[in-house]
């Protein structure tokens, strides 16, 4: 509340705004003092800048700093039945061309891609940043748009310390194979060599990168996803030579033979991604070292003789 000279009562008194209607109320006599008015600040906040009280802002989409106009040009729309005139602007624009246009629909794909495996925003700028790097370059013409985005989001990923399996970008890839993506990343990785002078570092995978959600995806108990993670830890002492996603299938199907709810072989291949034929060569390594991997809180030695044996 505010004070305002009111003409009934003959000097300032405190008003009252009533925003759903635009008036300014006494609070004395309930004279309305301003009807109508017009509330100049803006309809939402944007969290630009916290500190200070008045933001500018009104409309428009975020910024985007990887664009060269941030995401703020203007686009000529036709309308239903060309509403605009004879369309002459709209046909105007599009001559002209739009430099722009196609890394905003790479970051679309992006975006789209990112969305359907539920990655986090960091996740997608990190990939909409490489894919600007490369188109900086002018080397991404000619080349297969899906696979080179899925293998942004793929880098991307593991840089962020969130890989995903080949397979699981594959799936949401629009159609590109796994060989396409997997030229399309070594392509990338040379490209930003030659732009930095040295390799990009795409971070180490370990078994333990994939477990919670594989976990997530078998519907397993916080107390098995516990035993996992320990075993997962313990087996990195030894010598296993196969690749982390194995191995943490392996480890999977090797902690649900000694529960209760025990999974088939099948059931994990589908939520890890990984062959029956590859779990069953990972387990084969890791049974020798059972007994030392697997935590005793959760399994004692007589408990160990449930496991299957890998000749079985």
């Amino acid at each position: 509340m505010s004070d305002t000279y009111c003409s009934d009562c003959k000097r300032n008194t405190e008003v009252v705004f009533d925003h759903s209607a635009g008036d300014t109320v006494c609070s004395e006599c309930g004279l309305v003092l301003e009807s109508r008015s017009i509330d100049e600040t803006s309809e939402w906040r944007t969290f630009a800048d916290d500190s200070g009280d008045h933001d500018p802002n009104r409309v428009g989409g975020p910024v985007n700093p990887l664009l060269a106009d941030a995401a703020l040009s203007t686009v000529i729309s036709r309308g239903p039945n060309g509403s605009n005139g004879d369309g002459s602007l709209s046909r105007l624009q599009n001559r002209g061309g739009d430099p722009e246009r196609a890394i905003v629909l790479a970051f679309k794909a992006i975006s789209n891609m990112a969305d359907r495996l539920s990655l986090v925003a960091t996740i997608k700028d990190r990939a909409s940043e490489i894919y600007k790097r490369l188109e900086d370059q002018k080397c991404t013409r000619g080349r297969n748009l899906d696979a080179i985005v899925a293998a942004c989001i793929y880098i991307a990923c593991r840089q962020e310390g969130k890989p995903r399996t080949v397979k699981e970008i594959c799936s949401i890839a629009n159609g590109a194979t796994k060989k396409e993506i997997g030229r399309a990343k070594e392509f990338i990785v040379k490209q930003l060599k030659v732009e930095m002078g040295e390799s990009i570092e795409m971070g180490t995978i370990h078994a333990g990168d994939y477990l919670r959600r594989f976990c997530s995806n078998l519907g397993m108990s916080h107390e098995e996803i516990k035993a996992v993670q320990e075993t997962v830890k313990k087996s990195g002492d030894f010598d296993i030579r196969r690749s982390p996603i194995s191995i943490a299938a392996a480890i999977i199907f090797m902690i649900t033979q000694l529960s209760e709810s025990k999974k088939a072989l099948r059931d994990i291949s589908i939520a890890t991604t990984v062959a029956e034929g590859t779990i069953k060569n990972a387990y084969k390594d890791l049974y020798p070292h059972a007994a030392k991997i697997i935590p005793d809180w959760y399994a004692k030695e007589r408990d160990l003789k449930n496991l299957s044996s890998p000749k079985a």
